[in-house]
């Protein structure tokens, strides 16, 4: 076998980064992260099957990203939001994603774009009709991706995926969000394939809006 050059070596080692980067934030949303959850390099190795270099590489991702804090003493820990914290992040995810659905407008005339985006609302029914929850999760992630590819803006393609929804949504596991999230995503899509920017931005804020009234409601409960 031969010999890694050092870009293949880069190229590997990225490879293995992402397995655990993606891993952490695919079990965030399924359960088996949790926030204020530590985690421990020797645990993550041995989990994902990657080497040290590339567990750190991905806690130092995590962390930039706002998933992790890197702390003196206890390593990294999952972020815990408060409620405050929460309501932050979702004031701004309310525009963003209102932002996002009347950007994705613009592609509501290209044939394969519209035919991936039914596709991924196929897949959210699908999903949650067996109850399957990470085929719900990939489902959803394929329903952000192509709003995005739709609405063709650099910013929000850079921007969007910084928001911490995935902490919210694992802090605040409640059981009607994901059929809620499956009623929003479809009157999103509806507006988005239908053309029309008001009603599709009006939409997109509407299911951040409902996201937090069912947190809200939970804590006045």
């Amino acid at each position: 076998m031969p010999i890694d050059t050092p870009a293949d070596a880069s190229l590997a080692d990225g490879s293995a980064s992402d397995t655990v980067f993606f891993g952490i934030m695919s079990g965030l949303e399924l359960g088996s992260f949790v926030p204020g959850q530590r985690l421990v390099e020797t645990d993550l190795v041995a989990h994902f099957g990657v080497g040290r270099n590339s567990v750190r590489e991905a806690l130092q991702r995590l962390a930039a990203e706002g998933i992790v804090d890197l702390q003196r003493h206890r390593g990294a820990v999952i972020r815990r939001l408060s409620l405050q914290e929460t309501l932050d992040v979702l004031d701004v995810a309310e525009r963003m994603t209102g932002l996002l659905a009347r950007a994705a407008t613009r592609g509501s005339r290209n044939r394969p774009q519209v035919q991936a985006l039914r596709a991924s609302v196929q897949a959210l029914v699908a999903a949650e009709k067996v109850q399957d929850g990470e085929t719900f999760s990939n489902a959803r992630r394929h329903f952000y991706r192509t709003l995005l590819e739709m609405g063709d803006n650099r910013e929000l393609r850079r921007l969007f995926p910084t928001i911490h929804m995935p902490i919210v949504h694992a802090q605040h596991r409640l059981a009607s969000l994901r059929q809620m999230r499956l009623d929003d995503y479809r009157r999103i899509a509806t507006a988005v394939l239908a053309g029309e920017p008001d009603a599709a931005e009006a939409a997109g804020a509407a299911h951040v809006q409902n996201v937090r009234g069912a947190i809200l409601d939970r804590q006045t409960a």
